[in-house]
């Protein structure tokens, strides 16, 4: 064989090889980039890729915040979601944010059945949330209601006068910046805020009357502010079962034809440090070495940040300590 034989035939192999690693490589660099999106996506993301019923919960105080927002988006645009069940678990937010949660369900709703199973309470802007569903279904003990809207702010003028400080202003209109912490509020401030409180009121009102039916006499009955146990909101018509996902579940097989055998699958909203939870674990780790006081201290910090971080009108129930 002539040397010019050897060096075609040892080109061919070498080809050959450069070919197998090429393919080789482009194999792994598919795998990783699937990895990577999974562990972006989550690390259930191929259990979505069947049909399924989704599950979202809302936790905490609303917001409107974008990653919920987006999340509901995209279970409205899956082919693989069948059905919605929204866990929900809040006392509210601000009245703007559950409005957009509201809205933003309601579109779900024109394309997939949406079942809402209270867990502890849902209630203000929580429930404003469970009115843009199908079917309200509760735990007797659930907390639910709290019809109503508030503005709080705080009052540091006659603090401020003892340690002889005085802030001083220029603005357009007595109104423009009213009602304000470092002043006493007048009249005419304080009736401009209750008449925005009134209309959004009302606003909260005829959604409940018409998301549930009700007749102006029942509406009365259940828009004071007060919360209801769902054991007291079923004859009021604040929910329409006594349950948990078992029931809601059973429901949707029954009355919108999905197959109760259909897995359910959690959509989680992407991480964060704070969605972490570092101060409840802290929390959680504090109670259970006997530091109890130091656990309802971390836990009510949390929460009296989060309200006070706030903006605008709220509506939400604030009966934790």
């Amino acid at each position: 064989m002539s040397a010019s034989t050897d060096y075609l035939i040892d080109r061919r192999r070498m080809r050959r090889r450069l070919g197998w690693w090429r393919a080789a490589a482009l194999v792994a660099l598919a795998l990783a980039g699937l990895g990577f999106f999974v562990r972006v996506e989550g690390a259930d993301y191929t259990d979505k890729l069947t049909p399924h019923i989704a599950r979202l919960s809302i936790q905490g105080l609303i917001t409107g915040d974008r990653d919920t927002i987006d999340m509901i988006q995209k279970i409205s645009e899956s082919d693989n979601v069948r059905a919605l069940l929204l866990s929900l678990d809040s006392p509210g937010g601000t009245t703007a944010g559950s409005e957009k949660l509201y809205d933003e369900l309601r579109r779900l709703g024109e394309k997939k059945p949406i079942v809402s199973v209270v867990n502890n309470v849902a209630a203000s802007g929580a429930y404003i949330a469970a009115l843009a569903t199908d079917r309200i279904v509760a735990r007797n003990a659930s907390l639910v209601g709290s019809i109503g809207v508030l503005v709080q702010y705080p009052k540091f003028y006659k603090l401020l006068d003892t340690v002889g400080v005085k802030f001083e202003e220029v603005k357009s209109s007595p109104l423009k910046a009213a009602p304000n912490t470092f002043e006493p509020t007048s009249e005419e401030a304080r009736a401009a805020v209750a008449s925005v409180v009134a209309d959004t009121y009302d606003w909260f009102k005829i959604m409940v009357k018409e998301r549930r039916k009700l007749n102006d006499t029942e509406l009365a009955k259940v828009s004071d502010g007060r919360v209801f146990t769902a054991h007291q909101g079923l004859p009021l018509k604040l929910v329409d079962e006594i349950g948990g996902e078992r029931e809601a579940i059973a429901w949707l097989e029954t009355e919108k034809k999905i197959q109760k055998s259909l897995p359910v699958r959690d959509w989680k909203r992407k991480t964060s440090i704070e969605r972490l939870g570092l101060v409840h674990s802290a929390a959680g780790l504090a109670r259970a070495a006997g530091f109890d006081a130091l656990a309802i201290g971390l836990e009510s910090v949390v929460r009296a940040e989060q309200v006070a971080g706030l903006d605008g009108l709220l509506a939400i129930w604030q009966g934790f300590p």
